[in-house]
């Protein structure tokens, strides 16, 4: 089945590499039960559900060419849906990037006296050819997709894109996280069995994860989950402590030789493997 999209004839625009991508033949929605618009571009990889209302809210879409301004829409079988130049514009100015968050930057809203990570998408911290377009950030909000504390360092993911942020940090997506984690206190491999499957937080039990012992005092950890703080609070029940904290990969994207204060633009590529692997 088809995901492009196909821009209302009426409209001139300057397509990025993205919209080219998604304009290339009408989206056609080919199967037989109904279903809600909003739903249907969600679980398209278009947009997140909450784009697709306020779309509607302002009727830059049609379907038959007929612009659809109800909440809870359904197409049918066989219908062609639309994108006008505004919601085309919304899709192209989304931003994503990868950021290495060093230690004493906080990755969401800062108390009084704290920095936070997006203060530090500067140019002079930009990595990438020289060649290569640097976006303004200024007041852009770009949330963090998964939170990284500020005695943590290593992978953040910034994005105002709501289909990435549903991949990331949704309830039902499957990317893995991978963090090397210092210990202080005695490993033994009954502490490595409680650490991998039948620790309880908040008295909900956690998903059984990976851990590994590849160093004297050092720990892999690959997580499915991101609690509030999980691993020092895992480390915490087997009489652990945690002395250092990176996260190095989410999913199949790993820091690669992005330096330490450092950040660039998250590839379409990479998008879409984040989208294909959370599900």
């Amino acid at each position: 089945m088809r995901f492009d999209l196909y821009l209302c004839p009426d409209h001139d625009h300057d397509p990025s590499k993205r919209i080219n991508q998604i304009t290339q033949s009408p989206l056609i929605y080919n199967f037989e039960e109904p279903s809600r618009l909003n739903r249907y571009l969600a679980q398209a990889g278009v947009c997140s559900r909450r784009q697709a209302d306020d779309w509607i809210a302002r009727g830059l879409l049609t379907v038959n060419e007929q612009i659809v301004t109800e909440a809870g829409f359904k197409v049918q079988s066989g219908d062609r849906i639309c994108l006008n130049q505004t919601a085309l514009n919304d899709l192209a100015n989304a931003l994503s990037v990868i950021y290495n968050k060093p230690l004493g930057i906080v990755s969401g809203q800062p108390e009084p006296g704290e920095i936070p990570a997006i203060k530090h998408l500067t140019r002079d911290r930009f990595w990438g050819a020289k060649t290569d377009p640097i976006p303004t950030i200024g007041g852009m909000s770009l949330p963090p997709q998964g939170r990284l504390d500020k005695d943590s360092h290593g992978l953040l993911i910034l994005s105002n894109d709501g289909v990435l942020s549903k991949a990331l940090i949704g309830p039902q997506s499957q990317l893995e996280k991978e963090y090397i984690v210092r210990i202080r206190g005695e490993i033994f491999e009954e502490k490595l069995k409680w650490l991998r499957h039948g620790l309880v937080l908040d008295d909900k039990p956690l998903k059984p994860a990976k851990v590994i012992q590849i160093a004297e005092q050092t720990l892999k950890f690959i997580l499915t989950e991101g609690r509030n703080r999980q691993i020092r609070r895992m480390c915490d029940c087997c009489e652990l402590r945690v002395i250092d904290l990176k996260r190095i990969r989410i999913g199949p994207i790993d820091m690669g030789d992005l330096p330490d204060d450092r950040w660039r633009i998250l590839s379409s590529f990479e998008r879409d493997q984040l989208i294909k692997g959370s599900q």
